[in-house]
């Protein structure tokens, strides 16, 4: 089977690369990525020289760009990744964000829908968010039948591309399948998400930003247990089927920050207290969705799948590895990520 794996140079679609490539070696993987500030090939060391795996750089809101890797690969399958996945930096500038969320997903399916027929045993598979229902208050779950209710120009345009998505499917018999995952965390997340940036700020003995007051909950899932999932759906998901995926951690930001201070000075050695007094709470942004929760019972009762990690677990995993990954904590932080620091929240403190 030939794939290709949209944004696999990112969080998500490294991770996702790097549990697949070196198990299926009777399938081709083709990262096709832009390469953008949050991609770091270093992520792909691991798998970069085996036989089964290319990168070709491509912009995926250039239809010729496009249309030139599908005529040269072919594919059985597409993972589509790639997206631009910052909240914060939506508002700050949000036509990026409706460019490739919205147009680049347009025209790979275009790319699909010229080249597939209807009896084509090919997929495209659409990672995307639960943002796009929008806000739960302190009770309930999101379902695959929740109505749509994006805050943010980041989730506005994921909703966009779910539904051209279906839409493809719908009008042109293109085999689609969706996936609205949880928050995800883990090793090589670029530091402007809140883990890594919790993670990495205290380690340095810098200040941890903290939204509001801290009461936004969150469904944490770890992301090996999200690419997992979304394995599974490929493998085993009806065709035109929405599936969300989640962890059953619900977290405050304030509990996830505090869990770290506590496994961070576990594993350091240094004094809890003195990570707790680098708390910072500072303007809350913009839209800012009370609470997230995932009703994952369509997934676990049609494909089988669980996720494996705890948030204890989990959390520890994740902190371990930027502990013991120093040289990637370096390669990434660059220029830009400290520029986009500065900026965010330069002048946000309360």
């Amino acid at each position: 089977m030939r794939i290709i794996v949209t944004g696999g140079a990112g969080f998500i679609g490294a991770n996702f690369l790097n549990q697949l490539v070196p198990t299926l070696p009777e399938h081709s993987f083709v990262n096709v990525d832009k390469l953008t500030y949050a991609a770091n090939l270093e992520s792909l060391r691991a798998i970069d020289s085996l036989p089964n795996y290319v990168l070709r750089q491509v912009d995926i809101t250039d239809m010729a760009q496009v249309d030139a890797v599908f005529d040269e690969l072919d594919p059985d399958l597409v993972v589509h990744f790639a997206a631009e996945s910052h909240v914060d930096r939506s508002i700050l500038g949000p036509r990026e964000f409706i460019r490739t969320n919205i147009e680049g997903t347009f025209n790979l399916l275009e790319a699909c829908r010229k080249r597939w027929s209807r009896d084509d045993d090919r997929l495209f598979h659409h990672v995307s968010t639960d943002e796009v229902y929008g806000s739960l208050g302190d009770t309930g779950l999101f379902t695959e039948s929740t109505a749509y209710d994006p805050s943010s120009p980041y989730s506005a345009s994921k909703a966009a591309s779910d539904h051209v998505v279906r839409a493809y499917h719908r009008t042109y018999g293109l085999p689609v399948k969706i996936t609205n995952c949880s928050n995800n965390y883990g090793p090589m997340q670029f530091p402007e998400k809140l883990i890594p940036l919790m993670i990495l700020n205290a380690l340095e003995r810098k200040p941890l930003p903290i939204y509001g007051e801290g009461l936004n909950v969150r469904d944490w899932l770890y992301v090996a247990d999200h690419c997992d999932a979304i394995w599974t759906v490929i493998q085993k998901g009806r065709v035109g089927r929405t599936y969300n995926i989640g962890g059953n951690n619900e977290k405050r930001n304030i509990e996830v920050v505090d869990t770290l201070c506590q496994v961070l000075a576990e594993e350091t050695g240094c004094r809890v207290g003195e990570l707790f007094a680098l708390k910072r709470f500072v303007t809350d942004r913009p839209g800012h969705d009370l609470r997230y929760a995932i009703d994952a019972s369509r997934v676990r009762e049609e494909c089988g799948w669980e996720p494996k990690e705890t948030f204890d677990t989990g959390i520890r995993k994740t902190v371990r590895w930027y502990l013991s990954n120093q040289d990637w904590v370096r390669d990434v932080r660059s220029g830009d990520y400290r520029k986009w620091i500065d900026l965010n929240y330069g002048s946000r403190t309360a």
